[in-house]
């Protein structure tokens, strides 16, 4: 597709329609929004009726005491059991749960027999070490089965786990283990990402030096590199292979109350004392099993589902660990970048596999745009049937970049918004209902209430923009911050009364649909003026010169703040930099007005982000407003911000 194609395809604001075979046999049609309309609370309790019980819950709802909620609070349930055990009972043991491919080439699936044994023995290991029901456990892994198989373990005897993602600091791991109070370090010697191996021991030993972490008692070490030079402590620290493998895989899962903590989960970016997100167990897998099946319409006898996101953030947990196993799904595990060992890497995994749901995020997309669409060209990618977005919103240059040269213009693509407090999905079109709109995530799902109010709490008429908020409680919700529930309170209910609000602006568009503009600290006020980075950041990427672009706002004394770009051009557009920007100024100021032009426009190589590929906004900052730059250990490549200060000052010009 052209970029002129693409311009105008944009413009035209077209709606794309369900394909009819979809359509015609969903799992989930139109009739599923009135069903929830009229009985919401009865609707959440057909949808807990997918789980298996080993007590049925009476009781839906109490909300007697908010925001703290309780969801089929009298029932209980055992997590792995409904992920494992009863898809074995049903005569599946046989279906393949996890494909997983390494980044160096190699691979191995587990069927859900398998699958079932693994996670038995692992069971048994962590009672032999005397993790018992309530015990945190730290999970600080590589994107390998043994993580999955650690997850659902600590699922099946009833300990919490807290899962660290690998690219965290010794720092930070030590935080959330001190928080979390574990009692078990559950860690590799490392994993390969970028070509080499990563080493992950060393963090965990560092980690376990910092005050406040003497109660890990163990550490259980999985080899997944082989390398030779990590330090061991006899006393404490386990090999996997060692204590796990000569388990019995006879293990008896436990019953737990529905409102039995099931993991906390540290939001990523946080200073200072880190905020662990409570999630607990029976209305946290009713709603990722229910959103799972619903918006990828999964039918898990035939699809094979992707989520390409890492374990450490909640993307992994509700979509690659608890939705689709509890839905029995086929789905593959993947360990390393896009782009190693080639920029081609995705594609061919989808061709390997036969990838029919592919979930990820908007700056991959991006990057794959970057990098040329003769890429996934080379790869048979006919398999696929539906495509989702995750993580921030996506432009809709990117949207329909994905729909045409990944889904060949027939799959849906299904924008999803959702947070690590929220747990599963709360807005998204549905394949087989929705006609789509590029750039826009439409409206709740059935059985979540959403609205987008202004600063009075009232909500904002079709075509204006304001705050989103949730209005009424729904399944998945976090149920406090892990030992600070007036955090919980101040940082979630405070700002309007008896609604969430977690700090996403939205605007709604004369249909009423919804589109995401990012978080409200994204938003800058220029000359009084409420400008979205990610509304400029779309009129950028929307000129074809331009690959990628990231937009801050930093501090002026005229009009208080003042728009900074950073753009990543395209091809040969990089030697005439200086040139374009005035250029996108005007672009942008056409597309958006004059108010919302650039200020200065910074050409780069790369931009900073983390390994969950999020732009690291802040850094930028910092970089735009001639600050010491922040805590850089959560990028990729810290190197990308010693270029970028290199390749300063740049400036468009003044208006």
């Amino acid at each position: 597709m052209s970029n002129e194609s693409l311009a105008n395809l944009l413009k035209e604001e077209r709606r794309f329609a369900p394909p009819a075979d979809l359509a015609a046999h969903a799992n989930v049609t139109a009739e599923a929004y009135e069903q929830a309309k009229a009985d919401r609370l009865g609707f959440w309790a057909e949808q807990a009726r997918r789980l298996d019980w080993g007590t049925e819950p009476t009781e839906t709802l109490d909300w007697s005491n908010p925001p703290f909620a309780k969801w089929f609070a009298d029932g209980k349930l055992n997590v792995a059991y409904n992920c494992v055990d009863r898809h074995v009972e049903a005569g599946n043991g046989d279906r393949v749960a996890v494909h997983f491919e390494g980044e160096p080439g190699d691979s191995r699936s587990l069927t859900y027999a398998q699958l079932q044994s693994e996670v038995s023995k692992a069971a048994n290991a962590l009672t032999e070490l005397g993790v018992q029901a309530g015990d945190r456990v730290a999970v600080y892994m590589p994107m390998i089965p043994e993580t999955v198989v650690a997850m659902l373990a600590c699922a099946r005897i009833g300990a919490p786990h807290s899962v660290v993602f690998g690219g965290f600091s010794a720092d930070a791991l030590a935080a959330r283990i001190q928080d979390a109070d574990a009692r078990v370090v559950i860690t590799a010697d490392g994993g390969y990402r970028k070509g080499k191996a990563s080493s992950l021991k060393p963090a965990v030993d560092e980690a376990l030096t910092r005050p406040g972490t003497e109660n890990v008692r163990n550490v259980l070490v999985v080899r997944r590199t082989g390398q030779e030079d990590i330090d061991w402590t006899e006393s404490r620290d386990v090999w996997w292979h060692d204590l796990v493998e000569r388990q019995s895989d006879q293990h008896t899962p436990e019953q737990f109350d529905a409102e039995h903590p099931l993991f906390i989960l540290y939001t990523s970016g946080t200073t200072g004392k880190p905020k662990g997100i409570l999630h607990t167990t029976g209305g946290y897998l009713t709603q990722v099993a229910y959103t799972h099946h619903a918006v990828f319409d999964l039918k898990p006898e035939k699809d094979v589902f992707w989520c390409t996101a890492d374990v450490g953030w909640v993307t992994g947990h509700s979509y690659i660990v608890y939705g689709p196993l509890a839905n029995g799904a086929t789905e593959v595990l993947y360990e390393g970048t896009p782009d190693s060992p080639h920029k081609g890497r995705w594609w061919e995994i989808v061709q390997k596999y036969g990838v029919t749901i592919l979930y990820c995020a908007p700056t991959a997309i991006r990057a794959s745009m970057k990098w040329g669409d003769d890429i996934p060209a080379k790869y048979d990618l006919s398999s696929l049937r539906i495509l989702g977005s995750v993580g921030e919103p996506i432009n809709p240059e990117a949207w329909v970049w994905y729909r045409h040269h990944i889904g060949a213009d027939r799959t849906p693509v299904v924008d999803t918004w959702w947070q690590t407090e929220t747990g599963g999905m709360m807005i998204s079109p549905l394949p087989g209902v929705t006609h789509t709109k590029p750039g826009s995530a439409q409206r709740p799902l059935p059985g979540i209430s959403a609205q987008v109010v202004d600063e009075q709490a009232e909500e904002v008429p079709d075509g204006a923009g304001g705050y989103l908020v949730l209005t009424e409680p729904w399944p998945a919700m976090l149920r406090t911050i892990w030992g600070d529930d007036q955090r919980f309170l101040d940082t979630y209910w405070s700002r309007f009364e008896d609604k969430y609000f977690a700090g996403d602006g939205a605007k709604k568009d004369d249909d009423g649909d919804i589109w995401l503009l990012g978080r409200v600290d994204d938003v800058m006020l220029v000359s009084g003026h409420n400008i979205s980075t990610t509304e400029v950041e779309s009129a950028l990427v929307a000129h074809p010169a331009v690959a990628e672009a990231a937009v801050v706002g930093a501090t002026d004394p005229q009009t208080t703040q003042s728009i900074c770009a950073f753009v990543i051009l395209r091809g040969d557009n990089a030697e005439d930099a200086d040139g374009l920007a005035e250029e996108l100024r005007q672009h942008v100021g056409k597309q958006l007005g004059p108010i919302a032009k650039p200020k200065r426009i910074l050409p780069v190589a790369e931009l900073p982000k983390t390994r969950s590929g999020k732009i690291m906004r802040r850094l930028l900052r910092d970089v735009a407003e001639n600050r010491t730059l922040g805590d850089t250990q959560t990028l990729t490549d810290s190197s990308v911000m010693d270029l970028i200060q290199s390749q300063l000052p740049t400036s468009g010009g003044d208006d």
